[in-house]
């Protein structure tokens, strides 16, 4: 995927260039602008399957990743086509390497893919589920080669584990990590985490990468929730 970003600051536009025939996958409505030489196509986000297989997966995706049941390929008509996208988030656009690594997804995370890069929903064990917040029953793993951009709410920061030491994440502020890691989802602290005021926790181990969100939407719903008028 040949794209470039607006600015290094949050809520930049996608800048995507597509030559004649080129293709990218694209989270329905993200579309801001094309100079008329791409074309747009809605479809069930059902990445191959036949039609009714490819219904149950589209609703599933759409129920259990906070994804849309549909997805826009946009496709170049001319060899100097120009795509601009923009994230529904406030934060930052991060672009993952898919094929030299494999990537698990948090709910909403996906904005944009080439055609060579897939993805399907992988079952989480039912403690995991329980909880939820990382896909519940299931997390959207990555497959083929090429560039995936996810985004964020605020600000998306970059860790990587060694394999000498745990780290333990908000749920919510899980965007995305490559699945050489190992994780557990549990309450952070007491029953229910009254005690601390946290909530659900991913305990992560292992090797690898690990993309992890400034803020998350919940907390920011419930700051804007005593300011909005109510029936």
């Amino acid at each position: 995927m040949k794209y470039e970003l607006s600015s290094e600051g949050s809520c930049p536009l996608v800048l995507i260039s597509l030559g004649m025939g080129e293709q990218v996958s694209i989270e329905r409505g993200s579309m801001v602008f094309h100079n008329g030489k791409v074309n747009l196509e809605g479809h069930m986000n059902q990445n191959g399957s036949g039609m009714l297989g490819g219904i149950i997966k589209a609703a599933a995706r759409s129920v259990v990743s906070g994804e849309s049941f549909f997805v826009t390929t946009a496709t170049g008509t001319a060899n100097d086509g120009l795509l601009a996208i923009s994230s529904g988030s406030i934060g930052n656009i991060k672009a993952l390497e898919v094929g030299k690594s494999t990537w698990r997804l948090n709910d909403g995370a996906f904005l944009a893919c080439d055609s060579s890069v897939t993805y399907s929903m992988k079952s989480q064990s039912a403690g995991r589920a329980i909880f939820g917040g990382t896909g519940g029953l299931f997390v959207m793993e990555t497959a083929g080669t090429g560039t995936l951009l996810v985004n964020g709410f605020g600000e998306i920061v970059e860790l990587e584990l060694d394999g000498n030491d745990t780290l333990v994440v908000d749920n919510l502020h899980v965007v995305a990590w490559e699945n050489t890691l190992s994780y557990n989802i549990k309450m952070a602290s007491g029953i229910f985490g009254f005690k601390t005021g946290e909530g659900v926790v991913n305990e992560f181990s292992g090797r690898g990468k690990l993309l992890v969100q400034s803020k998350n939407i919940k907390e920011f719903a419930s700051t804007l929730a005593p300011y909005l008028m109510k029936k």
